[in-house]
């Protein structure tokens, strides 16, 4: 893996997704530093999933997209010269009860667990998100302000 590789975050994508948003500007212009070949942008397959997830569904965005139009729009972004897909580490299990263990979390915050786990086991040290209480526990990573 490149060094300084920094994950962008699911909100990331769909504030770029989706121009109603708040966000969507510095969104948009932080993906713009995924067409350089230096971008040194990351992502998983959980993002994946959980953009899918989002973008689909009425109750989470104004304007729900098709499965046609997030796949249209998830495949514009992996075509980012510098966009990296990181594979799952075989050790994730271990990392995440690891984490929990130090980070005792319940219901949906397991997800940020997986994905603090997955950065750890690629050797990602940093995030990007509109979302910093979401991982502000973590003492492994960085938090990149936008």
């Amino acid at each position: 893996m490149p060094p300084d590789l920094v994950l962008v975050d699911t909100n990331v994508l769909i504030y770029a997704m989706l121009p109603e948003t708040e966000h969507h500007q510095r969104a948009r212009m932080l993906l713009e530093r995924g067409q350089g070949e230096d971008g040194r942008l990351c992502f998983t397959p959980q993002i994946f999933s959980e953009f899918y997830a989002i973008a689909t569904n009425p109750r989470r965005v104004t304007l729900p997209r098709t499965p046609q139009e997030v796949l249209i729009t998830f495949n514009q972004i992996m075509e980012l010269r510098g966009m990296i897909l990181l594979p799952i580490p075989l050790d994730i299990l271990d990392r995440m009860k690891s984490l929990l263990e130090k980070y005792p979390v319940k219901g949906n915050e397991i997800f940020d667990i997986q994905l603090v786990a997955s950065m750890l086991g690629n050797g990602v040290e940093k995030i990007q998100t509109f979302n910093r209480k979401h991982f502000e526990r973590y003492s492994e990573i960085t938090i990149l302000e936008q």
